[in-house]
């Protein structure tokens, strides 16, 4: 409705959460990082995605959904050990209706979470009968949404990148699911950890990936010197368009310090019945060791830093996203009037956020992003939401630069995912990727349904699972330090044990069969290790 444009902001939303499936227990915790994803980040972006289309509001938002989370949502046990945890959380919601009769204000929370559930089983099951991706893709094809791909399980291309078939294999297989859940054609990218390296380049060409995310300083520091700094995207000499985050707008939402989800009236993240409540009462519902852990029933807001925290309240913390929603609308309408005067056409504000910080981090945050959307829609300003896709078609020429080699993460480069916490990772990683692109070379094309092609395809898989960078960012953390190093060594083991058999099992080798002990080991593997269903391990030769 905003006839004024001087310029546009693009949100960019990064869904992610590693592959975890674990059908041998229920034990595991690291499942409920999923499930937790579900009902605060990615119903509530579905629910208020909806609320702006039926209510005729034109926005644009874009988000990656990357492999290993589409492969988790489309996974039936996952699926079915959601519904548990939902029903799970309103049995004890409604057991809080009971326990905090006397106190009138948590009394009112405890009823609210009973219908925050309830609704979410509603969503999941019958309207979206248990995969919430056919929401995200009606979006997508609305054209409100635009959808973007990632690495195959978010490998860190700066690390990854010694050996250039398994950069390549991440693409491909990042495409390979894309193409899978998606109709459009894919345009975007989020490099993995924003990790930039110039030799990815042509694989992401290859691929038909159009433009890619990077951290400020990939783009402040390219070469020659962008002349309009992040404010207007960059192609490489390889052809792929650079988009460069915006330090002010990040800032203002990021920052432990002044950002909005620190706001006294919001949530807090870290207080929780699983630690308040008496523990007899709390047992059935924490830890299957007995240890205390967040079960999402939350009952207080930040209130200040040192002080007594006080009750949550609905109205208030609505109140502050309103507040907050002005303030972000008021900001970028003073930086567009600035920035439009130096700039050949008008300037983008790229806003690129871990999506979970929207629900999960920020309880608040799919409700900030509602009333803004709206504030933009009606409200007279000089900007507009806008995918990167649309403005590259809007604004074809752009300056010709080389992005810095980078990513985001504390200190601006590889140090998150490569220090003495982690560094005796990237050497296993090269050598299992090394032996996979012999193996693809030694043994080409075998016959689809031959039990050589199947153990070959699970190399495949241990391969890219041991890849993923959250291994070694939980590492440098220091949270879930054990799961991640476990994870690490599983997967290298189990790739390594599978080499071994193609290499040194004369049966396998010459009549292509396996021992009935092996044949179960291989079935236990794959069963534990279901990502990534049509994976063709000739994407390494």
């Amino acid at each position: 409705m905003n006839n004024n444009i001087k310029g546009y902001v693009s949100f960019v939303l990064h869904a992610h959460l590693p592959f975890v499936h674990h059908p041998e227990s229920e034990d595991y915790l690291e499942e409920q990082w999923l499930f937790e994803a579900i009902s605060e980040t990615y119903i509530p972006l579905i629910l208020n995605f909806q609320r702006l289309v039926d209510e005729g509001v034109d926005f644009r938002m874009t988000m990656s959904l990357t492999p290993p989370l589409l492969n988790m949502l489309d996974n039936k046990l996952l699926q079915q050990r959601y519904i548990k945890y939902l029903n799970t959380h309103i049995e004890l919601a409604t057991k809080e209706i009971e326990r905090t009769k006397d106190n009138p204000r948590i009394n009112k929370l405890a009823h609210y979470y009973v219908d925050r559930y309830s609704n979410d089983l509603h969503i999941f099951k019958n309207v979206y009968n248990c995969n919430i991706i056919n929401a995200f893709k009606k979006f997508n094809d609305l054209g409100v949404l635009e959808i973007i791909g990632c690495g195959a399980t978010h490998g860190y291309f700066p690390i990854l990148y010694l050996n250039e078939k398994t950069v390549r294999a991440q693409i491909a297989l990042g495409v390979q699911t894309y193409n899978k859940y998606f109709d459009k054609p894919i345009k975007g990218f989020w490099l993995p950890e924003c990790g930039y390296v110039p030799e990815a380049d042509k694989y992401l060409k290859e691929f038909g990936i159009e433009y890619v995310l990077v951290e400020t300083h990939g783009v402040l520091y390219a070469d020659p010197t962008p002349l309009y700094g992040t404010y207007a995207p960059i192609v490489s000499p390889g052809g792929v368009v650079a988009f460069g985050r915006d330090l002010e707008s990040s800032r203002q939402v990021w920052s432990s310090i002044n950002g909005y989800p620190g706001d006294f009236n919001y949530r807090e993240f870290y207080r929780d019945i699983g630690y308040d409540a008496p523990y007899d009462y709390i047992k059935p519902y924490i830890a299957c060791n007995g240890v205390r852990v967040n079960t999402g029933i939350k009952y207080h807001r930040i209130t200040g830093k040192f002080e007594e925290k006080d009750i949550y309240d609905l109205q208030w913390a609505q109140d502050s996203v309103n507040k907050n929603a002005g303030h972000f609308f008021d900001s970028r309408v003073s930086q567009i009037d600035n920035l439009c005067k130096h700039t050949e056409n008008p300037p983008i504000i790229l806003c690129p956020y871990d999506a979970e910080l929207y629900g999960h981090w920020w309880y608040e945050g799919p409700d900030f992003l509602y009333t803004l959307a709206k504030k933009i829609y009606y409200d007279d300003c000089n900007f507009a939401l806008i995918t990167p896709h649309e403005y590259i078609d809007k604004y074809p020429n752009m300056q010709i630069s080389s992005p810095c080699r980078s990513s985001w993460g504390a200190k601006g480069y590889s140090y998150v995912w490569l220090n003495p916490s982690n560094d005796y990772v990237p050497r296993h990683l090269h050598t299992a990727g090394d032996r996979m692109c012999e193996l693809a070379y030694i043994y080409p094309n075998e016959p689809e349904g031959s039990i050589k092609r199947r153990i070959l395809n699970q190399c495949a898989r241990e391969l890219v699972l041991a890849q993923s960078s959250d291994w070694l960012f939980i590492i440098t953390n220091g949270t879930m330090v054990d799961y991640a190093k476990k994870r690490i060594k599983d997967h290298i083991g189990r790739f390594t044990k599978l080499y071994l058999w193609l290499k040194e099992d004369d049966d396998l080798k010459n009549n292509n069969e396996l021992s009935e002990s092996k044949l179960k080991v291989l079935e236990n593997i794959e069963e534990k290790d279901c990502i990534f269903p049509e994976l063709d391990y000739m994407i390494y030769y």
